[in-house]
């Protein structure tokens, strides 16, 4: 079994029922298991502004799937939850990213591992923290290091 962070963000169609059918359908794949989930944190959308704000999460599944086996499961159930890729970085009802797969570095056409940019985002960051503490992102550094670099925590508030 290989260790996965899977990063869940939704900020269309009742963002609290599509992060929590997204965990139940992650919960259900062959092969792994649903080891732990974050709490839901409100973010700022991080493309255009003309869209509500995401609520995001991480989930940590303990997987036999390969990297790409598991990128084409997330992206199954992106399409069951009618995920619709239009422009970069608009609403969508769910993204979901394999973020971390073990220790792995992964740079294929289809599948970046670490995910870029994930090293940057608070609202990838702090979920990763409450689920996984103070690991390491290759190439990248501890999660503690990279949220100091973050701003203020408030600005990615815990929605309650």
């Amino acid at each position: 079994m290989t260790r996965g962070h899977v990063g869940l963000g939704s900020n269309l169609e009742d963002t609290r029922r599509q992060i929590g059918r997204a965990f139940d359908a992650l919960a259900a794949l062959p092969g792994s298991v649903l080891v732990a989930r974050s709490s839901l944190y409100r973010s700022a959308p991080m493309g255009p502004a003309d869209q509500p704000d995401y609520l995001n999460a991480v989930a940590v599944l303990d997987t036999r799937l390969s990297p790409l086996t598991l990128l084409d499961a997330l992206q199954e159930i992106e399409r069951a939850q009618r995920r619709v890729r239009g422009r970069r970085w608009g609403p969508r009802t769910l993204d979901l990213d394999l973020l971390l797969y073990g220790n792995r570095q992964i740079d294929l056409p289809r599948l970046q591992v670490p995910h870029p940019g994930m090293h940057q985002r608070c609202f990838v960051l702090l979920p990763l923290w409450e689920v996984a503490g103070d690991i390491e992102i290759p190439d990248r550094g501890r999660v503690s290091t990279l949220l100091s670099c973050c701003g203020p925590p408030a600005a990615y508030r815990l929605d309650d």
